[in-house]
């Protein structure tokens, strides 16, 4: 006949069994923390005339595929904007220019498109007049172009990049982020339109992230 174990031993053996579904319910309960987001304007850029230069926030190269999943699409288009505006920064205006010696306002639109989503526009401010479809000034969102008719012989357009501001070349500072909201440019708006929905452009440019 074999004896049955003596009660002290299993005592023991209940509470260390215990003890390891405890530990390894603990370690369940920290991995679920840690998936908590970070607030959304965690990784938002910071704009001109909000008390600091235009920088991109840094990117975890562990997490970045996830994040891009989980950012809003109209900041994955205003990032990826802010990065083109710190590569052209300062290039001085060149009409018929294409590059970073010198560059015309629809040479920029067309060089920031291709390079951040892959999409051609036409070269001339004529013809990404009537890229897309238009909309109203109320409804922009990053990467919709804004038109302008300043006094002289050339139309005038720049990227929006949000909160009021939208990217261009300046034909008296270079490539700059200016406001519409400047009475100037407000004085001489004429038209927006959206060459591509903000989902579809965020696709395109979310190599920003990796």
């Amino acid at each position: 006949m074999v004896a049955s174990p003596r009660p002290a031993v299993t005592a023991v053996r209940v509470v260390s069994v215990c003890f390891l579904v405890t530990l390894f319910a603990g370690c369940a309960g920290s991995a679920r923390q840690n998936n908590i987001q970070a607030p959304e304007n965690y990784f938002s850029m910071t704009l001109p005339g909000m008390g600091a230069n235009p920088q991109m926030s840094p990117v975890d190269p562990i997490d970045a595929h996830l994040r891009s999943l989980q950012v809003p699409p109209p900041t994955v288009v205003r990032e990826a904007l802010m990065a083109q505006h710190q590569r052209w920064a300062g290039t001085p205006y060149r009409i018929g220019g294409t590059s970073e010696r010198g560059i015309d306002c629809s040479a920029l639109v067309r060089n920031v498109y291709r390079d951040t989503f892959n999409l051609e526009l036409p070269r001339s401010t004529r013809g990404q007049v009537h890229e897309g479809r238009p909309i109203d000034r109320q409804e922009l969102q990053a990467g919709d172009l804004v038109f302008f008719r300043p006094p002289g012989r050339y139309n005038h357009v720049g990227i929006y990049v949000g909160d009021g501001y939208f990217l261009h070349a300046s034909t008296s500072k270079g490539v700059i982020i200016s406001s519409l909201n400047n009475s100037y440019w407000q004085r001489y708006y004429w038209q927006s339109r959206r060459a591509l929905e903000p989902t579809h452009l965020a696709q395109l440019g979310g190599s920003v992230f990796q």
